[in-house]
């Protein structure tokens, strides 16, 4: 965490801003706390489900808010986003409620549950090769062409601020309880979520200490906040967690995240198995891998939480069944 003053991209206004945008659109999910996890690791233990937000993810969040802030006047070019699928989802849905068109960029490899549901929402998916070509690049061109405005993951003060709604309402709703949150720990890919998710709570809980949580391996923000700068990880091949596979973090978010973040965790892909696993059988929740590395941080003991109270986000619950049925059985 840095100590620079100068004014972050996003701030808390902004937040509230996207707030009133996503009033009654998006899902206000429930901040849980299960005592079975709660007694598991000696900590109060609470998790915000954003495997119930619309499109089964927190990414509909800040992709609504983006949408909405396009005029009117040029709207008609429609959207062009790249994602390997749970940003896809929350444009295309975004676009649906708006009326607008929707052309997603997905990598060939990506889960069928998440590329079908894409196309469910009345978006046109162009596939590409994650080893071998540049889905920017690509959707850059379409939308040059088409008059499209582009829509980043992460990397954009709209699609930050509305993720940072899901911080400000774990904010609210610990407020109305009466606690201060010690951790909060947010999977991550590019940092929009944790970005947003920092902005909020600290704004309202400047002591609490945020986490970024990622696969072994694929660990470029934590390396990048022990640096501080921006470095790649170094992973080679897969992760379970496809969700959260982008090399380097954004130029925006890590502005925000150098400065918010007290530091990274990370968890190995069986210690996501297991918490996917543990997320079904204990919690009665269906979690994709990339949505659980939180959980699975905490789980495995790489997150100091005995005696304190401690949120989670359980970013997303897109998981194709077969992959599903392996990890919980």
């Amino acid at each position: 965490m840095t100590g620079s003053s100068s004014p972050l991209p996003v701030d808390s206004a902004d937040v509230d801003a996207a707030a009133v945008v996503l009033a009654g659109v998006a899902v206000r999910t429930p901040l849980l706390s299960p005592p079975v996890l709660s007694e598991r690791v000696g900590a109060k233990v609470f998790l915000k489900p954003e495997v119930l937000q619309r499109t089964g993810s927190f990414k509909f969040r800040g992709a609504f808010n983006k949408l909405s802030s396009i005029p009117p006047g040029a709207r008609g070019g429609g959207v062009v986003a790249f994602s390997s699928g749970n940003h896809a989802q929350g444009v295309a849905a975004a676009a649906q409620i708006l009326n607008m068109r929707a052309t997603i960029v997905m990598p060939a490899d990506a889960p069928l549950s998440k590329r079908e549901r894409t196309k469910a929402f009345g978006a046109e998916v162009v596939l590409y090769d994650r080893d071998r070509e540049d889905r920017e690049a690509i959707a850059k061109d379409i939308a040059a062409k088409r008059g499209a405005t582009l829509v980043p993951p992460y990397d954009d003060p709209k699609v930050i601020a509305g993720q940072g709604t899901v911080g400000r309402e774990i904010a609210e709703d610990m407020a109305a309880l009466g606690l201060a949150p010690d951790i909060v720990v947010a999977p991550v890919s590019g940092g929009g979520l944790i970005a947003g998710v920092a902005t909020a709570v600290k704004a309202r809980f400047p002591k609490a200490m945020l986490m970024s949580a990622e696969p072994d391996a694929f660990d470029d923000h934590a390396r990048s906040l022990r640096a501080g700068r921006r470095e790649p990880h170094k992973a080679e091949g897969r992760t379970i967690c496809d969700a959260l596979m982008a090399s380097i973090p954004g130029e925006i978010t890590f502005a925000i995240n150098s400065r918010l973040l007290t530091k990274g965790v990370t968890a190995s892909d069986a210690e996501v198995g297991v918490a996917v696993g543990y997320a079904f059988r204990e919690l009665k929740l269906v979690v994709e891998p990339g949505g659980a590395v939180g959980l699975a941080a905490l789980l495995s003991g790489q997150i100091d939480a005995r005696g304190k109270t401690v949120v989670i986000v359980l970013s997303g619950g897109n998981v194709d069944a077969e992959l599903y049925a392996k990890l919980i059985g």
